[in-house]
Parts: structure tokens; sequence; C-alpha cells
């Protein structure tokens, strides 16, 4: 040990002078990282957003002893939020790969591999949709995955006697498992056996999307003798969520590990709850938000299909019971998690979204004016005020949420303002970024 002497003090004062004592400290505070992604799950479902349809006592714990973020921006469907969340990049401009594809220029330049390259081991678990894994079962790997447990997208079924490949291989031994039991065991072992390493567990839920409707029979029903309604599978989600808690808690591991929740889109409008004579049956999705229906906004560029529920929760540092009124879009969260595991964003690339982890440190952020969503060819940009579609409508979504009257330039106070910012945005976003990668808005189906 070093003593209190003449000598020893000014070998300290040199230490910190020089840097070498800070390194350790920053190093020390980067996090475990476990991402949930949900399935099809708006703002209307969890309790802690004011949801009174379904119960989520876990997530709303997450919720009231975290970070609930007020203004946080999906795609309106799966696969280009997902492309955007890995990538960092919204889908046009990474040449708007084909539904279920991911591009393979951005292969080496996802956020697991940033992750990876910082010497956190990565995992994911539940959902992949980024090709068939029955022709690719390296792909997660390539992606930066050290390990992986997905089901077979558009293969086979996800829930009962599901279709499962882990680690290269399919599995055998699910026959009579429910897939969602199935995709938390197996995250649950990763932060097990790698609980004294820093790790990037992303659990990617097939909860709350129904059952797949492309593959030549019906899937097989559970034990209900029909399929999982909506609400059935929000109790799930939320149990699965419990669980994973539950043991990042026994390890010890909360004070070590950031939990982030979001969800890939607006709620379905409308579920698979039965097969009869071969044919699928359909019964719509509508909540209650406080005492208001609302139906499910999937597909829609509305705040019903973007506007999407998250949470963090780290004890010791985000502060319990915060409220983020930042602006946040799925770009965002490459730039945050890179900045808090220590990593480098990959090099060459511009990207569009902002860090918000100094907001969950409860530090001072310099946030972004605008997020961004696209669909089908149609996209916007929005304020916390206003919100500009590509093809000209402007909106006041202060008093207008629903979008039910386009705003003209001189109608309101600030509109003509509000509109040149944003058709600023939408010019400099598309000129810089679509003319780079040769490509247009996308347009794949939902």
């Amino acid at each position: 040990m070093i003593g209190r002497g003449p000598l020893s003090v000014l070998l300290w004062a040199f230490l910190v002078l020089t840097g070498a004592c800070q390194k350790p400290v920053e190093l020390a505070r980067r996090p475990n990282i476990l991402l949930i992604l949900a399935d099809d799950v708006g703002r209307e479902v969890l309790g802690s957003y004011g949801g009174t349809s379904y119960e989520t006592p876990h997530l709303d714990h997450l919720a009231t002893t975290g970070m609930r973020f007020d203004h946080s921006y999906s795609m309106p469907v799966c696969h280009p939020s997902r492309i955007t969340l890995l990538t960092g990049r919204y889908p046009f401009q990474v040449g708007n790969p084909e539904w279920g594809t991911f591009p393979q220029t951005s292969e080496t330049q996802t956020v697991a591999h940033s992750l990876r390259a910082a010497g956190y081991i990565t995992a994911i678990s539940g959902k992949w949709q980024l090709t068939l894994l029955k022709d690719d079962l390296d792909h997660p790997h390539r992606l930066g995955f050290d390990e992986y447990c997905l089901f077979g997208w558009h293969e086979g079924p996800r829930y009962y006697q599901p279709l499962i490949y882990q680690n290269g291989q399919q599995r055998d031994d699910d026959a009579d498992r429910y897939g969602p039991e199935v995709y938390t065991d197996f995250l649950i072992d990763f932060i097990e056996r790698n609980q004294d390493r820093r790790f990037f567990a992303f659990y990617s839920m097939a909860l709350c999307h129904d059952v797949t409707d492309d593959l030549e029979t019906p899937v097989p029903f559970g034990p209900r003798g029909r399929y999982d309604n909506y609400a059935e599978m929000v109790a799930v989600m939320d149990k699965q969520i419990g669980r994973l808690v539950a043991a990042v808690n026994d390890l010890g591991l909360r004070e070590k590990t950031l939990i982030l929740f979001t969800t890939d889109n607006g709620t379905a409008k409308r579920s698979i709850i039965t097969a009869e004579d071969g044919k699928l049956i359909r019964e719509d999705v509508v909540s209650r938000l406080g005492e208001i229906l609302v139906p499910g906004g999937k597909t829609e560029l509305t705040d019903g299909g973007t506007r999407v529920p998250s949470i963090a929760n780290w004890t010791g540092t985000v502060k319990k019971g915060a409220l983020l009124e930042d602006l946040i879009d799925f770009s965002d969260f490459f730039p945050t998690l890179v900045e808090l595991g220590g990593a480098k964003l990959p090099s060459g690339v511009s990207l569009p979204g902002k860090s918000f982890a100094p907001g969950l440190r409860g530090e001072p952020r310099v946030g972004r004016d605008w997020v961004f969503a696209e669909h089908k060819g149609q996209s916007w940009v929005r304020s916390r005020d206003w919100k500009l579609y590509r093809d000209g409508r402007l909106f006041h979504m202060a008093s207008d949420s629903q979008e039910q009257r386009p705003v003209d330039a001189g109608a309101r106070k600030g509109a003509a303002e509000a509109r040149r910012s944003l058709e600023t945005v939408l010019q400099n976003l598309f000129d810089t970024q679509v003319e780079a990668t040769n490509s247009s808005p996308v347009n794949a189906p939902h």
C-alpha cells in the first residue's frame, strides 16, 4: 500500500495528472447491457404509460424504479426497426434492404461488433428476421453475436412446438416446449455463464406478435386449443421479462447492468386467434389508455405506429421515477450503447443518431431537434410539437396528436418557421444520405 508521505502524495498527483488512474475508473463504469425489444407493443399496453387493459407488473416496476421515455420513436413495422437498431442508420441509408434481409456491406458495422471489439461477449435470443436461417446459419455470428438462440422466421412455429436454431444447429429438444420459455432460458444461462465478464444480451422477443401466417399449414395450437390472444401474450411477455430481471438480481448484477426495454412498433391491428379448415382467423386488437379505446397502430406512420414505450433501469445510476423527455429514435441506440460500453463507432460511417447516455446518468445532454421514420415510400421528420411528412403535410402534434387537421404555413403561429426548419432537415437527410447509397425510400411489405 502507498503511504501518506510527501513522495506518495507526489506520485498520486502524477498519476492523476497523467490520467493513469482515470482509465480503470471509466472501465469500471461500463455496464452489462440487457436490451429487450418486444414485438408489436404500443404505449397503451403498459400500465406505466397509462394502459388499463393489461397487467404488466414487471415492466411497470422497471419504469417506477428507473426511467421512462416520453418521446421514443421506432419505424412503424418490425424489419426496418431492426435494421436501424443494429446499424444505427435509417433503412434508406443502407440501400433499402429487401424484407427479411440485411445489407452485406453493414454486416461488420453492427452495434454487436462495436461492443464485441470493446471486450463484451454478445448474444441474441428470440427473433432474427434478417435472413432465412436454414440457408445461412452463420449469419448472426457474422453480425457480431457470439451466441444465438433464434426461431426459424417464416420456416416454422415460434411458440408451440417451435423450430429453433442455436449456435449453428437446429435444436432437437424443444418439440414439447413453449418458444418464449426457451428463448428466456437461453439468455439466463448465457448471463449466468458470463456473470464475471461484460455482456451484451439482446432479447429480441417473439411476443407479442401473432403466429406466422405464410406456411402451407397453420402452426400448432397451444394448450387452450387455439392460439394465444393478445392479452395472453402480453401477460407472458411481462412474465418472461420478470424472469430475466430476477436472474440478474439473483446474480447480484443489478448495479452493473443497464436494462433497456423498447418495442419495434405499435400494437398490431389484428391478431391470429385460431384456424378453421386451414384458414387463419383474426380478431381486432383494441386496448384502453385510461378510458380511451385505442386500436392497434402498427404499419401507420402516426404516433400509434411509431411512438413506442421505452424504459431504462440501472440501479444506482438511473434515477428512480425519472422521465426522459428528449426526442429519441432507433438510430440513437447505437451511439448510446457504444458510449456506455467504451466502444468505438464504425470507421468511415456517418450515423444520424445521438447518444442519450448522459440523460441516463442525469447529466446535461445536447439532444436532437428532430426524429425520423419511414415506411412504403413515405417518411416524416418531427420535432416535439411539429411533424412534417415528405409529401408536404404539416401537423401541430401538440394540439392534434391524431393528425386530423393539416396546418397551412400561415394558419397557426410558428407553422411557417416549423415548416422551413423541418424541410431543411428532410432536404439535408436525403441529399447527403440517399445520394451516398444510391437508394430510395424503403418500400417493403408489412
